[in-house]
């Protein structure tokens, strides 16, 4: 009987062991050059939640893999992705032998990414930033076909602007509170360190964050997920800077459980691409890891990352025909060297530690606190009582002599203006600032030892705490749960310091264009002599609250997968005004009322597997999205009041994808479709014909103004297209396209805010101007269609080389608003102007397009195993941009001091309008060389 039992106990385990045998996948991955293995390789079968990572033993096995035709994605940092097709049979174990990995010898290009584009983000023309620098992670064809070959021309992604995506470092949110984008530059140079990112394109699910609707963006800093080893690179360039010097160094995890990697890197120019451009930055970063058990880790990551660079100047056409399109009027020789006075300074160090906690096989939850302060600087020449420094300023120029009849001569028959022709010369022989004639005036001064010129720099001091929570939980076999909270806490000091008083002894706290009390900056210290290193001119700060949660849940299935989330957050703002302002005396110092916006958001998203190569993929989230910071004060510098209209956007997003994937073929058509509404934009500038008795209100003819647009809506519509083929093993051929549509979709609400109308019983001189009529007119600032055609090949012997073409259209100039208000058209009494007919008014106020241009860029690289024993390299990269030296316009902006009808038409009576609009303009030939060795 005893006999029996057993033998029927064994037979029923060998039955239940064969019949809960599973379907798998194993194999072994290594090295193509050393032949060794590699550990933490990842392997997954695509379009499921099926994972593995390698072992010691460079060996993978993956579990219950569905019967059938399955793709195979074997990836590693540093290396080329490989795809393969399995036949997966019921039962059975697929033993895919051993592959070997190929190091990626393009991830130079990547690596390099952040440096070719930095110079064009986060300066005074921030929305026409470049997204290339969200993409730096990715490898889909289409998306690095943005980044790499349309980057340079300030290409968006799907027409938006970086405060729809989000970018974090170990889950912390680093989109500035102030304005919604990244600060780069706060990681600038440390691309090997800041190389381990995951990117989620649009509103597609992230494990990390609820995101926006252009893409999510995580850096990774845990010091265990390093490669092992050295790199060390020197590079040069002719772009925003010459040369670069960077080395990291990674010890991987020890028996201890310690694991650390250090970086730093140099980048400088005496000059960049464009003249009086000096660039100085320094860049350190270091992460230490420390495994207690498998359950818990701790790492801290500290990132210091210093920058100095000299800004360049819009021009306009004018300009730009003296001087060519090189030309930056920043910038003038002071003993014998060329000095910017526009320099931006960035020095906002980081440091966070984090709590890696695995609570059980299938649920882990990452805890980060992180600190951040320090500083933002933009110098600009500051005078009282002598003339502009700028040597663009428009008396400067022929046209101020063009436009006066009065300066026309006629001799013989023949008719000149002598007075345009001798400033034409002037400005072709000079037109730099000149700084010795500065010192001068201020050794001169009337009052002895005041200084008339000075320079300064608008500075923002920040210290913000951040701490966020993420949980990561398999809560069965098909579904997986995300959740994180989030808070944030800013404190922004925001103040105007005195840098160089250029050979005077003071400088005086007042602003000559006002009289009476209205000069004063602050009340409780009128007339104030202020000295190297003061504050002066305006003073206060910027207090913000900031709380989100989110969760998302999404389901794996055979044939479908889809997701739903869901976030909500709360924003708290209050300005702190430090200074008693003349102008606004009962209105500037102290607290503002505190400003609250609560916000919430859905998303979800399905993807149908037609077959294991074929998917369709769609994608929906409407959310709603507090103002920046910096939009809810109408004149934060120097008053407490409240924008006008103010309340939180609302952003709807919807996108469908067709995707074909097999190892030689990737193929990727998406049509996309975002609606943003109710958005607030401030600006600044001087106006004519604004409040004078030709139009509303009154006031000052030339007054400084405060442009305030609100209940913006915006429409941006298009298709985008990445095909990848691997034509032979060494040759590969991509192609990408985008189309877009991206227009003002509303006609919003403009208000003016003229300081010089603000008196005791009128603490907030704003007028309504009605509609700007903006409907229709094209989002400005990037292309709006790009293609791209590419060819590659790879050698077996580690070279290669690429070409690409590609074409850019449809970008346009940022419009005036006001011009486009009854303001350009009517006098005060709301009669037309004469002249200003229909027809004359279209041709007047007609969006420019830019002329479309073709780039054709090249790169190419190699590398030399230098070890038989070891993975060690030596290497380079080279890369050509413009090749053909096109010169071309990335965006520009109409100038709006002649805010009238009669004053735009005499502006422009001769063909070359003083105030005519502005252009920023891309690079020229530029090349990259990047020379590496890894130990």
């Amino acid at each position: 009987m005893k006999k029996l039992v057993f033998s029927t106990l064994f037979v029923l385990q060998t039955f239940l062991i064969f019949a809960q045998a599973s379907s798998g996948i194993t194999g072994k991955v290594i090295d193509s050059k050393s032949q060794k293995p590699l550990l933490n390789v990842v392997a997954s079968i695509q379009n499921t939640n099926l994972t593995s990572f390698t072992d010691a033993l460079g060996v993978f096995s993956i579990n219950d893999v569905s019967e059938g035709s399955q793709l195979l994605k074997i990836s590693s940092a540093g290396y080329r992705d490989q795809l393969l097709a399995i036949e997966i049979v019921k039962g059975k174990m697929v033993d895919v032998g051993i592959i070997v990995l190929e190091e990626d010898i393009t991830v130079e290009q990547r690596l390099s990414l952040v440096t070719l584009t930095e110079n064009d983000l986060g300066d005074d023309n921030s929305g026409s930033e470049s997204t290339a620098g969200l993409l730096q992670a990715s490898r889909d064809s289409y998306q690095q076909a943005a980044a790499f070959n349309w980057g340079q021309a300030r290409f968006r992604i799907r027409g938006l602007d970086n405060e729809y995506g989000t970018t974090m470092i170990n889950g912390v949110v680093m989109n500035k509170i102030s304005d919604g984008r990244p600060q780069w530059s706060n990681w600038g140079g440390l691309n090997d360190a800041t190389r381990n990112q995951e990117f989620t394109m649009g509103s597609g699910p992230s494990d990390y964050t609820f995101g926006g609707i252009l893409g999510t963006q995580e850096i990774n800093t845990r010091a265990s997920t390093y490669r092992k080893g050295t790199r060390i690179s020197f590079s040069g360039t002719n772009t925003n800077y010459s040369w670069r010097s960077m080395g990291t160094y990674a010890s991987g995890m020890n028996k201890d459980g310690w694991a650390f990697v250090v970086s730093g890197s140099r980048r400088w120019a005496r000059e960049g691409y464009f003249e009086g451009t000096d660039y100085d930055a320094n860049s350190l970063f270091a992460t230490v890891e420390k495994k207690f058990n498998e359950k818990h880790s701790l790492n801290f990551t500290s990132i210091f990352a210093q920058n100095s660079r000299g800004k360049s100047s819009p021009n306009t056409n004018e300009v730009n025909d003296i001087k060519g399109v090189k030309y930056n009027s920043y910038w003038g020789y002071q003993d014998g060297r060329k000095r910017n006075s526009r320099d931006k300074d960035i020095e906002e160090p980081i440091n966070m530690l984090t709590h890696y906690w695995k609570m059980s096989n299938k649920t882990t939850l990452n805890t980060t606190v992180a600190y951040q302060v320090g500083f933002v600087g933009n110098s600009r020449l500051d005078y009282q009582n002598g003339n502009s420094p700028d040597p663009t300023y428009y008396k400067n120029l022929p046209s101020y002599f063009l436009n006066d009849p009065l300066n026309y001569v006629t001799v013989d028959g023949v008719t000149t203006n002598p007075l345009a022709d001798i400033a034409n010369a002037n400005f072709a022989a000079n037109g730099q600032i000149d700084w010795n004639a500065m010192y001068v005036a201020n050794q001169n001064s009337v009052t002895a030892g005041k200084s008339v010129y000075a320079l300064y720099e608008d500075r923002t001091d920040d210290k913000q705490w951040s701490a966020n929570s993420i949980l990561f939980s398999n809560l069965s076999e098909n579904i997986t749960l995300n959740a994180g909270g989030t808070y944030r806490k800013l404190k922004s000091h925001n103040y105007q310091k005195l840098q160089d008083l250029l050979g005077g002894q003071y400088f005086l706290d007042v602003d000559p264009f006002y009289s009476g009390d209205q000069t004063q900056s602050d009340l409780n210290l009128p007339n104030r002599q202020i000295h190297v290193g003061d504050t002066y001119g305006y003073n206060y700060n910027l207090n913000a609250d900031v709380f989100d949660v989110f969760t998302q849940f999404k389901f794996n299935y055979k044939k479908f997968d889809y997701y739903v989330a869901q976030t909500f957050s709360k924003s708290e703002y209050q300005r702190e005004g430090l200074y008693k302002n003349g102008i606004y005396p009962n209105s500037s110092l102290g607290d503002s009322k505190k400003v609250s916006f609560e916000n919430f958001g859905f998303k979800g998203g399905l993807t149908y597997k037609v077959t294991g190569q074929n998917y369709l993929s769609f994608n929906g989230a409407y959310m709603t999205k507090a103002p920046g910071m910096r939009n809810v004060f109408s004149n934060g510098r120097i008053n407490n009041n409240i924008t006008p209209d103010l309340q939180s956007e609302s952003v709807f997003s919807v996108d469908g994808s067709y995707i074909y994937r097999t190892p030689k073929i990737k193929l990727r058509l998406t049509a996309f479709y975002a609606k943003i509404s109710k958005a607030t934009e401030l600006s600044f500038f001087y106006g004519e014909g604004l409040f004078d008795s030709e139009a509303v209100g009154a006031g000052n003819e030339d007054s400084f103004i405060s442009e305030i647009i609100t209940g913006i809506d915006k429409k941006n519509i298009g298709a985008e297209f990445g095909f990848e083929y691997q034509i032979t093993s060494t040759i590969k051929a991509t192609a990408n396209a985008s189309y877009g549509q991206y227009t003002y979709s509303n006609n919003p609400n403009l208000y003016l805010n003229d300081d010089a109308q603000a008196s005791l019983t009128n603490t907030s001189p704003i007028t309504d101007f009605g509609k700007t009529y903006l409907k229709d007119s094209r989002m400005p600032g990037m292309p709006q269609q790009a293609y791209s055609f590419g060819l590659e090949y790879r050698d077996p012997k580690f070279w290669w080389i690429s070409a690409n073409i590609n074409h850019l259209d449809d970008n346009y100039l940022d419009v005036s608003a006001v011009r486009r208000t009854t303001n350009f058209v009517d006098d005060a009494n709301g009669l037309g102007f004469d002249g200003a007919t229909e027809d004359n008014v279209r041709a007047a106020l007609k969006q420019e397009k830019f002329d479309a241009f073709q780039l054709l860029n090249l790169a190419g690289g190699k590398s030399w195993r230098i070890s038989s024993k070891n993975r060690n390299t030596v290497g380079f990269f080279a890369s050509v941009n413009n090749v053909l030296d096109i010169t071309y316009k990335t965006g520009g902006f109409e100038q709006s001091r002649k805010a009238t009808y009669p004053d735009y038409v005499a502006d422009n009576a001769n063909g070359t309008p003083n105030f005519g609009p502005k252009y920023f303009y891309g690079y020229g030939r530029t090349y990259f060389l990047n020379v590496y060795i890894n130990l």
